[in-house]
């Protein structure tokens, strides 16, 4: 796509993607916070108390000293979301509490193995913890108003000798654990990752929420501006939309104005939604990695699958088989 050179680069070409490697462990977020503005896209440490209200639903997010919780920060709980979506998948118990090599948290979000990205890592942990949010939730007839933190705790598990955590233990909010329980998540480009700037992060959950795999979605630019915590003024929030426009490098959608201050998001291809794809085998999986060695075999699973959409959906006897002479064909 035309403006890749806008993305951060791919840091970990060579490595699956998820280093821990759980089956079809692809990036996924939560339907509530791509919906709502949970998270500041300020670069700088946010100690705003955000109120936010939108067709019935209220939000009150309060940060601590340490800032609100940063769409970037969000990378972790996305991959604690993965990596449960993925357990229950192969039919594996869960609970709220994840240990977590901290190596491939760093890998699998396209983030550099530093010692300061651990010290970044370490400081997102802290404003995941103690972000707190308060928003009223329907539940048949009844309104219930609840307060709870993005993440319960954390605490690192093991350490280097030199003070770089090695594993670290994360008890998600029992608000987000729910919502994974009952599937309520969207699969994201891996692209995602390299999206450099809030903006262009913020903007591409909304378009996956919104516009899925339908042929396009249209939203006002004031609305948009609301639902993303965007904190700039109306002109200044075009302005860095039509920059977004013009560099078109956001993963899956394709943005263009339309009279009447109108934003325009259309899929650039085929968005395969979790269920919808020709359902492939471990063993396959195995079988691709040994004929493809080095490559990201669920980047290729999912490239397999896109292909398989455009074409037309055809039934497929032996799905296996299909995927592994697709695979060899793709890096002969």
């Amino acid at each position: 796509m035309s403006g890749a050179g806008a993305l951060l680069p791919d840091r970990h070409p060579t490595g699956d993607f998820f280093v821990c490697d759980l089956l079809a462990a692809l990036p996924k977020g939560d339907l509530a916070t791509m919906e709502h503005p949970v998270f500041s896209l300020s670069t700088r440490p946010d100690r705003k108390v955000l109120s936010y209200a939108h067709n019935g639903v209220t939000l009150e997010i309060t940060p601590s000293v340490k800032g609100r919780a940063t769409i970037h920060d969000k990378d972790i709980l996305i991959y604690c979301i993965s990596q449960l979506m993925a357990a229950l998948n192969a039919g594996r118990a869960v609970s709220r509490t994840l240990q977590l090599k901290a190596h491939d948290l760093l890998v699998a979000t396209n983030r550099e193995t530093s010692g300061d990205a651990y010290r970044r890592l370490r400081e997102a942990f802290e404003r995941l913890a103690g972000t707190r949010i308060t928003t009223n939730i329907v539940t048949g007839e009844d309104e219930v108003t609840t307060g709870f933190g993005l993440i319960e705790g954390w605490e690192i598990v093991r350490k280097t000798r030199g003070g770089r955590m090695v594993s670290v233990a994360v008890t998600l909010s029992d608000w987000l654990y729910q919502a994974v329980l009952r599937k309520s998540v969207l699969t994201l480009n891996r692209d995602y990752f390299r999206l450099r700037k809030p903006l262009e992060r913020r903007i591409y959950e909304l378009c996956r929420k919104h516009c899925g795999r339908q042929p396009s979605w249209r939203v006002s630019v004031e609305t948009l501006c609301k639902k993303s915590g965007s904190g700039s003024p109306r002109r200044v929030f075009r302005a860095m939309l039509r920059a977004m426009i013009a560099a078109d490098h956001l993963p899956d959608y394709r943005l263009e104005e339309e009279p009447g201050d109108i934003l325009r998001v259309t899929p650039r291809a085929a968005v395969i939604e979790p269920g919808d794809r020709p359902r492939l085998d471990p063993e396959t999986l195995r079988a691709a990695r040994a004929l493809a060695p080095g490559w990201d075999v669920h980047a290729l699973e999912s490239d397999w699958a896109a292909w398989w959409a455009r074409t037309g959906r055809p039934r497929l006897r032996a799905p296996d088989k299909a995927f592994l002479a697709w695979v060899s064909k793709r890096i002969g």
